[in-house]
């Protein structure tokens, strides 16, 4: 696949940001954004869909950390 130009990255970007607009105006419910899961999908290379996923929930675990703090595993042993 030749690599997407300057117009094909700006519509997968705002059918990106359109996505994850909808998906934390609707608490993560996908089946209330799937029109804009499918725009999205049409619109990116596979390989930056797979990328764009793992960041979206990087950045959510990041958030997570922020706001709730690191808590540990509670072990039941001593090793």
């Amino acid at each position: 696949m030749a690599a997407p130009n300057m117009e094909q990255r700006k519509a997968c970007w705002g059918a990106r940001d359109e996505l994850w607009e909808c998906l934390d105006r609707n608490n993560e419910d996908a089946a209330k954004c799937q029109h804009l899961r499918l725009s999205f999908e049409s619109k990116c290379p596979q390989q930056w869909i797979k990328h764009f996923d793992k960041r979206r929930d990087y950045l959510k675990y990041k958030k997570k950390l922020e706001t709730e703090g690191y808590s540990p595993l509670e072990t039941t042993g001593k090793s």
